[in-house]
Formats: C-alpha cells, sequence, structure tokens
C-alpha cells in the first residue's frame, strides 16, 4: 500500500465475458468494472488500456523529448559542416 501512497495504482486491466475489470497490481485495491456489449470490445479495451509505455520505449520516443531530440540533430548537423 505504500507503493500506491506514493507512486499511485498501478493498474492491470482484463477482460472476462462482457466485462472489463481493473485491479491494482501494487496492493490488490479493486478499481472497478465496466460491461460492453460485446466480449471482444471487452478484450480489445483490456487490452488497450493495459498496455505499458515501456514496452515500446526503445522503438519511439516519448513526445516530452521531441525538442531534445530536434536540438540535438542541429547541433551535429552544424558539426559535421
Amino acid at each position: 500500500m505504500l507503493g500506491c501512497r506514493l507512486l499511485g495504482h498501478r493498474f492491470r486491466f482484463s477482460s472476462e465475458g462482457e466485462t472489463m475489470r481493473w485491479a491494482c497490481e501494487r496492493c490488490g485495491f479493486e478499481g472497478g468494472e465496466k460491461r460492453y456489449p460485446t466480449a471482444e470490445q471487452a478484450a480489445g479495451f483490456a487490452r488497450a488500456f493495459d498496455r505499458e509505455d515501456r514496452d515500446e520505449l526503445g522503438r519511439r520516443a516519448p513526445v516530452g523529448l521531441l525538442p531534445l531530440r530536434l536540438l540535438r540533430a542541429a547541433r551535429r548537423r552544424r558539426r559535421s559542416s
């Protein structure tokens, strides 16, 4: 529970039939549930919400780093010319 108080809950999403549920991975707090018209929709939303940005960190840079990447590219161009 201390980790959740300091860092916030780390919700994990799952689906069971037409119901999507979420709970904290750290402390087990049941966050809630939502029903969808079909089981496929519930599973699709659970997969989408359960994705972590850390999984693709090496493939794409966070948007907040774009100005830094542009600055570094400009510096490299000046040095090479």
